[in-house]
């Protein structure tokens, strides 16, 4: 599998932004798929997951801001960001799963930065 995040760019607190993530290969439908972030400095973290049933979850520190979706039919997964912080600036990542609770990497895209102005 191989995947290309898109989307990212610059945003002032508050707003929303919706960064994709492209997979290539006929078996997207069959992995659970994932989002991480990592800011300057600090480790990669977690942001979402869904399951291949749509199931979703996410940390406490974006929970009711974030929300992944997915579109099998365009092998596409989706991140929408509302009202954001600058703390939410990162590069973020998508990622196929091998396994979904907790969200275990198989496979992993490139990232797209995301710049939150104060």
């Amino acid at each position: 599998v191989q995947l290309q995040a898109s989307g990212g760019g610059l945003v002032q607190a508050g707003g929303s932004l919706r960064i994709s993530c492209a997979a290539s290969g006929r078996t997207f439908s069959s992995y659970s798929m994932g989002w991480f972030r990592q800011a300057p400095g600090k480790e990669r973290e977690f942001v979402a997951a869904i399951s291949e049933s749509e199931s979703t979850y996410y940390p406490d520190s974006v929970r009711g801001r974030f929300t992944i979706s997915r579109d099998n039919a365009k092998n596409t997964v989706f991140l929408q960001m509302d009202s954001l912080k600058p703390g939410d600036t990162a590069s973020y990542f998508c990622a196929a799963g091998r396994r979904f609770i907790p969200f275990e990497a198989a496979y992993w895209g490139q990232g797209t930065l995301v710049t939150v102005s104060s």
